[in-house]
């Protein structure tokens, strides 16, 4: 390693530490002069003025851009960023009956809530069995998503909490790994699908990777996220833990969405 190449990285980790330190102590500041002002309005909540909720976009995202691994920072950069997409989603929620039903039951997606070895007992092919095929395939549980803090909405906190919470069932749509290039190529396709911009910012994240990867990502992936997304029904309109016993097949066919190119599948070696 060069001199300059170990300078790079001591600078690097020098940026990240100090951002680490300003952010979580800023953070706690700012939530407890913001307690002051306003009261939550659910638990959990953390009302933000103009000036916070900008402080809190740029640190996060430079945390989130540095460490993606970083949930924490990734979630409150979607948070922040996400604007009036929110409402528009709200919105389209309660023009579908079933979108209309979701934000009526508000559920959660845990490992409370979600009776696994049910799932496991269902048919090969069912959505409920693809998707605990893809918990153990990706070793990974329902009990993995941050709680919403920044929104001031309950409504719309909710709407961001589905989203979350949900996203792992897109993983299991389309059998996804949780590797970085199928990640990616998932946030192309929610930003097509539900127009948060933070999927669009998390592509940014391409250019850490190996440079075979990255022209697949961009020339392969990304143009089937944004066909694929843009023409599907939206997703968050779907009521999925009514659909277990529904065919994976049946699903894709009724909500208009396709496979991505090959390579990326829990079913297929790593790329």
């Amino acid at each position: 390693m060069t001199v300059s190449s170990r300078a790079g990285i001591c600078l690097s980790a020098n940026v990240g530490s100090l951002i680490n330190q300003t952010l979580a102590p800023a953070s706690r500041a700012y939530q407890t002069r913001s307690l002051s002002h306003r009261s939550p309005a659910y638990p959990g909540h953390v009302p933000l003025n103009a000036f916070e909720n900008a402080f809190l976009t740029v640190g996060s995202a430079l945390m989130a851009f540095m460490d993606p691994r970083r949930g924490d920072m990734v979630a409150a950069l979607g948070e922040t960023t996400a604007g009036s997409a929110l409402t528009k989603l709200r919105d389209t929620m309660l023009d579908s009956p079933e979108g209309r039903k979701i934000l009526k039951d508000r559920p959660r997606v845990n490992s409370e809530t979600l009776d696994l070895q049910r799932l496991k007992a269902l048919p090969a092919g069912t959505f409920g069995r693809e998707y605990t095929r893809w918990l153990e395939a990706c070793k990974v549980t329902p009990d993995s998503r941050e709680p919403v803090h920044y929104i001031d909405d309950p409504e719309l906190a909710y709407v961001m909490q589905r989203y979350r919470e949900t996203h792992d069932f897109y993983h299991a749509l389309f059998a996804l790994r949780v590797s970085a290039l199928p990640e990616l190529a998932l946030k192309a396709f929610e930003f097509a699908n539900l127009g948060f911009p933070m999927p669009a910012l998390a592509l940014g994240a391409s250019v850490k990777m190996k440079e075979a990867q990255r022209e697949r990502l961009w020339y392969e992936f990304v143009p089937w996220g944004l066909r694929c997304g843009g023409s599907a029904k939206c997703l968050l309109t779907v009521y999925w833990e009514e659909r277990w016993e529904q065919e994976v097949q049946e699903i894709k066919t009724e909500l208009g969405v396709w496979d991505p190119p090959g390579g990326l599948s829990i079913h297929t070696e790593s790329s």
